[in-house]
């Protein structure tokens, strides 16, 4: 039997894996239980702490401040704990970000035990307990990629998805009972006791050992400044941010202001809370497992929009603290439109970053987010005082919707997927392992018929953005005044060993745009690369 297509035989499309394809890898099921155990500790304790403030204060910016005082830690500190999740071994940094969770649910126990509750000290244990939250997301999305195939990723992500909003079931059921029977202080016992579990199980992972860096281990300034560049550099991550921080800024008024709402519904308490709270859980479970298909009729582009889109029109009917029986489905809808978008633009994000950044990457991605939602808290928390719930949620959900629109417009994000797997470049000659301390200047000279200068113009600003990104200090390209052929290409690199590391984070793509360089280069010989440290001696 002949296993060539016959002539005119359409070509099959490459089989895309199922929703649940991830979850056949033990690695991959046994952490996943893990992120949904802690995140639904999460959800336990900021469930716990919404509903123990509203009885501490009834001003809806104090309530909506526990949503701020829990997100704005990650957009502090999200972008060292990304630098370290790419420095340090990522299974003992997520480990101990699981065990910091658990000594601040024991904090908050003890404060209760002892009576010593109020506004203020709420609001700073909420933000300790957010320190810990900011330290473990960058890691946790990092780890995903080591997991799975990248064909198997947009799956594994959209599980992702499943475990955290499995969690805002799980989470507040578990909080609004205990609540009811016993109190909050026990939420935040339990609360401790699966942090540990977790952080165990993390433990017992046998993570494949990553060779050490013959180079080092980058010093944590030098990776910020250059996990910052790489984002400032690629066009698609800022358009994938900017969306995310529009989208994360409007929509939190709905979850920020939801006890509030759930209150002034007719026969409102902490069960209306918890139900509407897991509506919205469903509908995102629901939309997430649905995501492989709806990708497969839709552009990124599209499902980004319309998410974004019927989650406005959810908030808007919110905004009127409907009967229950609308409540439920409409949370529901806006819980399915939430995950539709913010996975859409997480996945974006993911498959626009190399391995060697990934994690600080992915904190500046989550730094967006919680960054815009904990001024989205702020401020709808604020124009509901000065207004109402009612005309704060409806603003949000226009402006939300409209600015979305505006974004799509002004910086399109296409569905390319770029090849950034690691491919490290050729090296004509030895390079040495270490050279006198200062910063290193690299010229390569290239010939180019000049009828073609400005083609090649076009592709060496390609290359700028990709060595900026890479961690190069500075990018010049250079014309010789008297020869029109000649063009020097200039890098600034702050040292000889962050040259050298440079090399790591070459990308398949990087080499493919590397030969579409030399492709406009007409000298007999290559192009002539010269490399100087500049002497810093007296």
């Amino acid at each position: 039997m002949s296993l060539t297509s016959e002539p005119g035989t359409p070509t099959p499309a490459p089989e895309t894996p199922s929703a649940l394809a991830p979850l056949r890898r033990p690695v991959f099921r046994m952490l996943w239980a893990t992120w949904l155990i802690a995140n639904s500790c999460m959800w336990m304790n900021d469930v716990a702490a919404a509903w123990l403030m509203t009885s501490l204060t009834t001003s809806p910016a104090w309530v909506a401040a526990v949503q701020t005082a829990s997100t704005l830690p990650v957009f502090l500190l999200g972008l060292p704990s990304g630098a370290l999740a790419d420095i340090l071994d990522r299974r003992r940094y997520f480990m101990a970000t699981q065990f910091w969770v658990a000594a601040v649910a024991l904090l908050l126990c003890v404060v209760l035990m002892f009576d010593g509750m109020s506004a203020p000290v709420l609001l700073f244990l909420v933000f300790l307990n957010g320190v810990g939250l900011a330290l473990r997301w960058p890691v946790f999305s990092a780890i995903v990629p080591e997991l799975v195939p990248r064909k198997e990723l947009p799956a594994a992500l959209a599980l992702n998805g499943v475990s955290m909003n499995a969690s805002r079931i799980i989470g507040p059921l578990l909080a609004g009972a205990i609540i009811a029977a016993a109190g909050s202080l026990w939420v935040f016992a339990l609360n401790a006791v699966m942090s540990i579990i977790a952080g165990i199980t993390v433990w017992r992972w046998k993570r494949e050992a990553t060779p050490p860096n013959p180079l080092g281990r980058e010093p944590l300034l030098s990776a910020m400044r250059v996990g910052l560049q790489y984002v400032g550099q690629s066009a698609r991550l800022r358009g994938v941010l900017l969306r995310i921080a529009i989208f994360f800024l409007h929509s939190t008024a709905l979850l920020a202001l939801l006890p509030l709402v759930a209150r002034a519904m007719p026969g409102g308490n902490a069960g209306t809370f918890t139900l509407l709270l897991a509506a919205m859980g469903a509908g995102a479970i629901t939309a997430a497992l649905s995501m492989q298909v709806l990708r497969r009729h839709m552009s990124s582009e599209a499902l980004a929009f319309r998410g974004a889109a019927l989650q406005a029109v959810g908030s808007a009917v919110m905004a009127f603290s409907p009967p229950i029986y609308i409540g439920v489905p409409v949370m529901f809808l806006a819980g399915a439109a939430w995950i539709t978008t913010a996975n859409t633009l997480t996945v974006s994000a993911q498959m626009a970053l190399p391995d060697w950044v990934r994690a600080r990457g992915m904190s500046m991605y989550q730094m967006s987010i919680m960054g815009a939602s904990a001024a989205g808290a702020a401020l709808w928390g604020q124009v509901a005082t000065y207004t109402s719930i009612q005309t704060s949620l409806l603003v949000a959900a226009f402006t939300g919707a409209s600015l979305m629109h505006v974004a799509q417009r002004l910086m399109p994000v296409n569905d390319t997927t770029m090849d950034l797997t690691p491919a490290r470049p050729p090296i004509t000659h030895p390079l040495p392992e270490a050279v006198d301390a200062g910063r290193v200047v690299v010229t390569v000279e290239y010939l180019i018929d000049p009828d073609r200068a400005n083609e090649f113009r076009a592709v060496m600003e390609e290359s700028r953005r990709v060595r900026i990104g890479q961690g190069a200090l500075a990018w010049f390209l250079l014309h010789d005044t008297s020869n029109p052929a000649r063009f020097i290409e200039q890098v600034v690199d702050v040292s000889w060993t962050e040259h050298l590391r440079r090399f790591d984070r070459v990308t398949a793509a990087d080499l493919s745009l590397r030969e579409r360089r030399l492709a406009f280069h007409v000298g007999d010989a290559p192009p002539l690369i010269t490399r100087y440290v500049v002497d810093n001696h007296d």
